[in-house]
C-alpha cells in the first residue's frame, strides 16, 4: 500500500478579459476496491458558483460557473489516496461464457463499441488478431490471455512521444505513425480490444513516475490514461508503461474514450484565444 498525494493545477491564460467561462472538472478521484480516498477537493479561482454530481461512468464532477471578469481560470485539485496493488488474474472466463456475460452487463455492450477515436485500421485489427491467435497457440485460449497479448502488442508497437498529437488525434492516426502519448496509446489498445471481441474502457487519472520514491519526497507527476478490459471482472493495464495497475496509479474515473473524462473542459465567451496550463506533483506519505 502507498499512501499518495496528487496535487493537480490546471487551467486556462485567455488573451483577452473573458466575460463569463462555463465549466466541467473530473479531476477528483473516488473510493473503490483499490483505493481509499482520505481527502479531495477542488479549488476555482476567481470563485465561482458551482454545484458537483456523479456522472453516467461514476466519475466526480465539478461544474461551475464564473461569471466576472477574468483573464485566468486556475482549478486545482488536492486529494490524499491509500492505494493497494490490485488482483491480477491469469484467466477468467471462456469466450463462450464472455459473449453470455456480455449480454448481461449495459456497460460492456457500450464498452464493445468503437467510438471515432478509438476505431481501429485494418492494420491494428489483424495485429489483435494475430495476438490472440500466438497466445492461443500457446495454450491461453482464454479473452483474459488474448487480452494481455494485444495490449502488450500495442505497447511494444508504440513510441512514446510528446507533441505530435492532440486531444483529437484518433487511434487510426496515431497507430499510423506509431507514435504518441498516453491517451493515444490507451485509445489505440482499446480499439485493438474491442475488435476482438473484448469489452474495454479509457481510464484518467494519476501516475506516481517514481516505483521507489522515498516517505516525504515530492516528484513532478503526470495526469495518466490507461484500460481496463473485462474477462469476467476488470483488469486493469497500462499499455504506456508495460505494466500491470498498482499502487502507483490513482484512479479518477472512467469512459468509452478521452471525451468521457476530460480533466477540465468548458466554454467562456470573449477573451479572444486561450491557452491551456497543467502541473501535477505527487507526494508519498506511506
Amino acid at each position: 500500500m502507498k499512501r499518495l498525494r496528487v496535487t493537480h493545477s490546471t487551467g486556462y491564460r485567455y488573451d483577452g478579459e473573458v466575460t463569463a467561462s462555463y465549466n466541467e472538472a473530473r479531476m477528483l478521484p473516488l473510493s473503490g476496491e483499490r483505493q481509499l480516498v482520505l481527502h479531495a477537493s477542488l479549488d476555482v479561482q476567481p470563485v465561482s458558483s458551482h454545484h458537483q454530481y456523479t456522472d453516467y461512468w461514476g466519475t466526480r464532477v465539478l461544474a461551475f460557473d464564473v461569471l466576472d471578469p477574468h483573464r485566468e481560470l486556475t482549478i486545482t485539485a488536492s486529494s490524499l489516496v491509500e492505494v493497494l496493488e490490485a488482483p491480477h488474474p491469469v484467466a477468467g472466463l471462456g469466450w463462450d461464457e464472455l459473449q453470455a456475460a456480455v449480454q448481461r452487463s449495459g456497460e460492456c455492450v457500450q464498452q464493445l463499441r468503437q467510438t471515432e477515436l478509438t476505431a481501429p485500421p485494418a492494420s491494428l485489427v489483424a495485429l489483435a488478431s494475430t495476438a490472440a491467435a500466438t497466445a492461443a497457440e500457446g495454450g491461453a485460449d482464454d479473452p483474459c490471455s488474448a487480452a494481455r497479448a494485444i495490449v502488450a502488442a500495442v505497447g511494444d508497437g508504440m513510441a512514446y512521444v510528446s507533441g505530435v498529437t492532440g486531444v483529437r488525434t484518433t487511434a487510426a492516426e496515431a497507430w499510423e505513425s506509431r507514435s504518441g502519448v498516453c491517451q493515444d496509446i490507451a485509445h489505440v489498445a482499446i480499439g485493438a480490444l474491442r475488435s476482438a471481441g473484448i469489452p474495454a474502457r479509457y481510464v484518467s487519472g494519476y501516475l506516481h513516475p517514481k516505483a521507489e520514491a522515498a516517505i516525504g519526497e515530492t516528484v513532478t507527476g503526470e495526469s495518466h490514461a490507461w484500460v481496463e478490459w473485462f474477462c469476467g471482472t476488470w483488469h486493469g493495464y497500462d499499455p504506456t508503461n508495460g505494466i500491470d495497475i498498482g499502487d502507483r496509479h490513482v484512479r479518477v474515473g472512467h469512459g468509452r474514450d478521452y471525451t468521457d473524462v476530460t480533466p477540465l473542459r468548458g466554454v467562456f465567451a470573449g477573451g479572444g484565444g486561450s491557452e491551456l496550463f497543467v502541473s501535477v506533483s505527487i507526494t508519498r506519505e506511506a
